[in-house]
């Protein structure tokens, strides 16, 4: 999976190559031999088996000569390797090592930012980014509204992850399992909304998961809900999630599509394929 970061920052790399009006009218060349040994670096890394030169020519569109050419030398330089026994090819872990440095290098908060402070805009809701940390959330950025809504949270803050929205958003996509011995010992009741009982909680958790978002409805604090959207990352693993804290009503449409607009551009920022 974590080729994929790099294949995302290799095309990024690609455009600069690609034809560019200018003022003058005139245009940058093209450095087509470098596109081609991408688009065969991106096929090979996307194929779950080695592939031959017939078929990476025919599903490429170029002629076989040239892709034996860049094979060779993406195999020169470490990228590609060539099984002896049927001649096939694959992409090696150097791709990997690249994309694991570039990943290294993203800050989810920092990758945030902007658009939290559009969603608070937007929705005129304050606007949480929280990542999981055992039984809790710790809240990691903030973003008031103009018209906030008092939501007892402050950044390096933490919540009960089982009964606000950030929090049911992240365990929604934790195996059963860690749940349970995450969860151990720390189902309370808070109010009388809690969901304080763990097959009560897997079956909100198993909703959330299909319907995309989870809500919270004044089950830390009386008077206060919440509407939250996990975030991924390149890998499709839950990194964090965003959140707005809303008075006790039930969360209308737009504000669900604000919030999933906003979780999704983050994802592809940090090299999620969004399907």
């Amino acid at each position: 999976m974590i080729y994929r970061t790099l294949i995302a920052s290799m095309n990024q790399i690609t455009l600069l190559f690609l034809p560019c009006q200018l003022k003058n009218q005139r245009t940058l060349p093209v450095d087509l031999t470098l596109t081609k040994g991408i688009r065969l670096l991106e096929a090979l890394c996307t194929s779950e088996k080695r592939r031959g030169v017939t078929e990476l020519a025919q599903e490429l569109k170029l002629q076989k000569s040239n892709v034996s050419r860049l094979l060779k030398t993406l195999t020169s330089i470490g990228y590609v390797e060539r099984d002896e026994v049927s001649g096939k090819y694959g992409a090696t872990l150097r791709i990997w090592e690249y994309g694991a440095m570039v990943s290294d290098r993203i800050d989810v908060r920092a990758v945030s930012r902007p658009y939290l402070e559009q969603l608070a805009v937007t929705s005129e809701e304050t606007v949480h980014l929280s990542i999981l940390s055992g039984a809790e959330v710790i809240y990691i950025d903030k973003v008031d509204s103009p018209t906030p809504l008092r939501s007892y949270s402050r950044v390096g803050g933490r919540a009960p992850a089982f009964c606000v929205a950030t929090g049911k958003a992240l365990l929604a996509f934790v195996d059963q399992q860690k749940l349970k011995q995450t969860l151990e010992g720390h189902l309370q009741q808070y109010t009388a909304s809690t969901i304080s009982s763990l097959d009560a909680l897997e079956k909100e958790l198993l909703l959330i998961r299909k319907r995309g978002y989870a809500i919270n409805q004044g089950e830390w604090r009386n008077g206060i809900n919440g509407l939250a959207v996990p975030v991924f990352d390149h890998s499709g693993r839950a990194v964090a999630s965003v959140g707005i804290t809303l008075p006790p009503i039930s969360p209308p449409q737009l504000l669900i599509n604000l919030l999933t607009t906003c979780s999704t551009n983050i994802s592809k920022a940090l090299g999620y394929r969004v399907a």
